[in-house]
């Protein structure tokens, strides 16, 4: 009986003692020895993975609590060739540390000289800028990109230019933008419009500008690109969705006119706290897709999105190629394992069957839909739908009714030479989701961790704003971007008319152009009416600019909401505005510089360095340096 017992526990005790081996390490770049971070580990056995652990800022990973064994690892991460180590042999109450150097996948680009601006030295973890010439005026940069070969990327000088660095042709298509121009209050005094709050605009221009190459003028909407960044505008207050703060103020570019900032600030609801998600995730994995920075890139963010799934969460995953197919069921966040699992099984290859890809996934979505939830698929492609319902029109057509069911849809855009940007917004916009391009893995992590909330809880649907301008006040106006968002005046009271979604915790941004009554200039091609009459509340008003006007409604509701703000004519000084306003016009101003718009007036490169510098605030994220950054590149790059 007492051998029996001693033997008992010493089993038990063995069994505590195995439990508590480690694994552990580090992930450095082979040749610079910098850590990376984000990298995916597997930690596998007998060809299975058990667990998965990611690098942090630091490269370091842990595996704790393995039990004694020879395990396999994979280290995965983009731009990287993937490293497997066999036979680690972990024994009982051991600490193993292993250091992973991981050789990028590059492609040297030619070294070309050109005149840097202002001597400025960029250093960036996928952009190299080395210095030949000190202190003088010209700067050799060689940039290296971290895509792979199969991107057919290799980059070739621009015959008619020594400063222009292209790469070649490829099959990226983008909707014509012309920018809005002035209207006349007199005969046009409303300004209505969609608002919008999606980003896939601002990564995609820093997609070109770090592959040393101008953006094209009809990649940048200007509303997306300041829109990208977070701005300090207060919570609303009662039960409203969201705040307005207005700000009125001298135009920076045009001294002769007056600059209307206006920033809304969506409710903040915690994932934690919001209703149950059902999730479909539709993956494109076509030949197309096969890069690391398409289907690898696909694969890092939704690991992270799947680390951030409760109980009450569910996910299925569909993928399309020559067809579609369920690869995962609807899974119970719980069972995480399960779902990594499929998600890294994922390989690509075949042609694009998009639209048979959507059907299935609308079908699965409808099969486990939670009522009073979220339901949404989430499609990553990189936009080349060229099988099935191939026609932008079929595909929105599809999606209307299928949004109309409750079942909302998110748009994700990775990879380069195959963006169908124009058809990838629309899809976005008319499944009231949000349109984002994911160029790396920390961008990555911002749209399936930091944003993850706003990303899929939807606040409030179907917002649109009607600026109604006071006459007596004003005589033109510009809306400073927005331009595929405009609508009729009387859509905004037609509760039956589309317009674009809030999620939790989202800004948006909005900026008018405006000239004054008493200003001589002309923009109007129009003669004066000789029938106006005015009204006699003109004078009284006069102290007014504007009245705006959101109009929206809750997300289960089909009947909306008014709020209605008015800007009075009291503008302050530039300087005294907040950081919003002015790191907001540095990012507007940086968009019709690269759009070349006429409206950007004598305004620079430099001029959007500096107010941004001045305008940068805590910048807890890194991300206004590195849009300073970007601003610098490009006034290396656009040298005319």
């Amino acid at each position: 009986m007492i051998r029996t017992l001693l033997m008992l526990i010493f089993f038990i005790s063995l069994s505590a003692t195995q439990a508590q081996s480690t694994l552990k390490g580090k992930i450095t770049d082979k040749d610079s020895g910098e850590p990376l971070p984000f990298a995916n580990i597997d930690l596998r056995l007998d060809n299975k993975t058990l667990s998965r652990a990611q690098s942090d800022f630091d490269g370091n990973f842990i595996f704790k609590n393995v039990a004694p064994n020879t395990y396999t690892i994979r280290v995965a991460c983009i731009g990287y060739k993937p490293v497997q180590i066999s036979n680690i042999e972990l024994s009982i109450d051991s600490i193993k540390h292993i250091d992973i150097k991981m050789q990028p996948t590059t492609i040297e680009m030619q070294e070309f000289v050109m005149v840097e601006y202002k001597n400025r030295l960029i250093d960036k973890s996928h952009t190299t800028v080395k210095r030949t010439v000190s202190e003088e005026d010209f700067t050799s940069i060689a940039i290296r990109s971290t895509s792979e070969v199969s991107m057919n990327t290799a980059g070739v000088y621009d015959p008619n230019s020594q400063y222009k660095y292209q790469l070649p042709p490829s099959n990226e298509t983008y909707s014509a933008i012309t920018d809005n121009n002035f209207k006349d209050v007199a005969f046009d005094p409303l300004s209505t419009f969609s608002i919008d709050v999606d980003k896939a605009s601002y990564t995609n221009v820093r997609r070109f500008i770090n592959s040393g190459q101008l953006p094209p003028k009809e990649a940048v909407r200007i509303e997306e690109m300041v829109n990208y960044f977070d701005y300090d505008y207060p919570q609303p207050k009662d039960d409203k969705p969201f705040s307005i703060t207005t700000e009125y103020t001298k135009c920076p570019w045009d001294s002769s006119h007056k600059l209307v900032h206006i920033g809304i600030q969506g409710k903040q609801i915690e994932f934690e706290d919001a209703a149950p998600s059902n999730l479909v995730f539709l993956i494109d994995v076509s030949g197309s897709m096969s890069s690391h920075d398409k289907l690898g890139l696909v694969k890092t963010g939704l690991h992270l999105l799947v680390d951030q799934l409760r109980p009450q969460d569910q996910v299925a995953i569909v993928v399309y190629a020559g067809a579609a197919g369920l690869v995962l069921p609807s899974t119970n966040g719980e069972h995480k394992s399960e779902i990594h699992e499929a998600i890294e099984n994922l390989s690509a290859g075949g042609s694009t069957a998009g639209g048979a890809g959507i059907n299935l996934a609308y079908k699965v979505a409808k099969q486990h839909f939670i009522k009073d939830g979220n339901n949404r698929i989430i499609l990553a492609s990189d936009g080349d739908f060229n099988v099935g319902i191939s026609s932008r029109e079929g595909l929105v057509k599809l999606i209307e009714e299928k949004r109309n069911q409750g079942i909302f849809l998110t748009v994700l855009g990775f990879g380069t030479g195959n963006i169908k940007d124009a058809t990838m917004e629309q899809l976005a916009d008319k499944g009231n989701g949000n349109y984002n391009y994911i160029d790396n893995a920390l961008e990555a992590k911002k749209v399936f961790v930091t944003e993850l909330g706003g990303n899929l809880i939807t606040i409030a649907k179907d917002v649109k704003v009607q600026v109604e301008f006071n006459p007596a006040a004003v005589k033109g106006y510009r809306l400073i971007g927005y331009v595929n968002r405009n609508l009729n005046n009387e859509d905004f009271n037609d509760d039956l008319k589309d317009a674009g979604e809030i999620g939790s915790g989202h800004n948006v941004t909005m900026m008018y152009e405006i000239i004054l009554t008493e200003s001589d200039e002309e923009f109007s091609d129009i003669d004066p009416l000789k029938y106006r009459k005015d009204s006699e509340s003109l004078v009284e008003l006069n102290h007014e600019v504007l009245t705006i006007k959101f109009r929206y409604k809750d997300p289960k509701a089909s009947k909306s909401k008014l709020i209605t703000e008015v800007l009075y004519n009291e503008p302050i000084p530039f300087v005294q505005t907040s950081n919003n306003c002015k790191f907001s016009v540095s990012v507007a101003s940086f968009g019709m510089l690269l759009r070349d718009s006429e409206y950007s007036g004598s305004y620079a490169y430099s001029d959007v360095i500096e107010l941004a510098q001045n305008s940068k605030g805590t910048d807890d994220d890194g991300s206004r340096s590195e849009f300073i950054q970007l601003v610098e590149m490009v006034a290396v790059l656009d040298r005319n």
